[in-house]
């Protein structure tokens, strides 16, 4: 179904004052009614002040009805005895036929930031109190208008294998809005919990592609080839893709999805100390690579200065002496403390 935006309904201030009209002309007809009923030869002209002004305050009651207040980024989608019959879109004052009726079935359902979507139960315990309380809100109770403004669906922590089998906990921001109200109202049966269904189900879909951290021959493209993709080192990557595969699933229910980030991310508790220790280890291991690829360096280095010179004249077993002796001293973990030799070098 595609969305009908009705045009030519802006007309709601003429037909307010109309009503107003109405209202005084059927109060003051049936103020003569009864000023004329005390006249004996007049029965038949009161009796007609009174149909009249009946009239008139019943045509002005639909008349009521029939307005309609829109703010800014709102929609209403109306139908007539079942038939949808059009949206009306933007801000301003409306005038529809009384007798339609406007359709949102999402229109108790909120849509949290910190959670997922709010059960029907939570929202039916707050009407209930704000109507014990005495502060009835017809925003809550009756608001079926449908918001276009862009919203934010901060899903809650889900936690998922990644495509090595180590479970992980994830969570995500989706930026969406309604781009067909038609669509969002009458494909789905409630567009925000569809939404949210659709949020958990692209996620879990995309995090099994990708490993934690970077690993050898992982394929997270799909291509064949082993790259280096993954969910801590290509965060933008994952979001787009998760936001692609979201958008084709709420495609039909006249959603448009501008983002998808990636809010939190994390190994799950039963495996995060024996990461954690993994990862100390690999900065370890990095680390003395490091020092030893520049020990060994500075060991050749040394050797080629002496020899360049002859300051020194060193036979192998002296060269491997003092290498291994440098070797201690630049790779050690605590400061050296060398014995000089005040003698003879041999």
């Amino acid at each position: 179904m595609k969305e009908n935006v009705l045009q030519t309904n802006k007309n709601g201030l003429a037909v307010l004052v109309g009503a107003i009209v109405m209202d005084i002309a059927g109060i003051a007809a049936i103020v003569a009614a009864c000023l004329t009923f005390d006249y004996e030869d007049a029965f038949a002209a009161a009796l007609c002040f009174c149909i009249v002004g009946s009239a008139l305050l019943i045509v002005s009651i639909f008349l009521y009805a029939g307005l309609k207040i829109l703010k800014p980024q709102e929609a209403l989608v109306l139908t007539l005895f079942g038939k949808y019959i059009g949206t009306l879109r933007g801000e301003g004052f409306y005038f529809v036929n009384p007798f339609c009726v406007s359709v949102n079935p999402a229109a108790g359902t909120r849509l949290g930031q910190s959670g997922d979507v709010d059960s029907r139960q939570s929202q039916s315990s707050a009407v209930l109190q704000a109507m014990t309380s005495g502060i009835v809100r017809p925003e809550v109770v009756t608001n079926k208008r449908v918001s276009l403004k862009i919203m934010t669906l901060n899903n809650s922590r889900q936690k998922i294998n990644d495509c090595l089998g180590n479970p992980v906990e994830i969570a995500i921001a989706v930026t969406w809005r309604v781009e067909d109200t038609a669509a969002a109202v009458f494909n789905v049966d409630n567009y925000k919990e569809y939404l949210s269904l659709q949020c958990d189900s692209a996620l879990r879909g995309i995090v099994r592609l990708y490993p934690y951290d970077t690993a050898p021959n992982v394929d997270t493209t799909g291509d064949g080839v082993a790259d280096e993709g993954s969910l801590r080192g290509s965060s933008d990557i994952v979001g787009r893709r998760i936001r692609d595969e979201i958008q084709s699933k709420v495609a039909n229910a006249g959603l448009e999805i501008i983002e998808a980030r990636i809010t939190h991310l994390a190994y799950a508790p039963e495996i995060a100390a024996v990461m954690l220790q993994r990862q100390q280890a690999s900065a370890i291991i990095a680390a003395r690579k490091m020092i030893v690829d520049g020990a060994v360096g500075m060991v050749e280095m040394a050797l080629e200065r002496l020899g360049e010179n002859h300051t020194v004249e060193l036979d192998e077993e002296r060269k491997a002496a003092m290498a291994s002796n440098l070797l201690v001293v630049l790779c050690g973990n605590r400061d050296a403390q060398p014995i000089v030799n005040s003698g003879s070098l041999y």
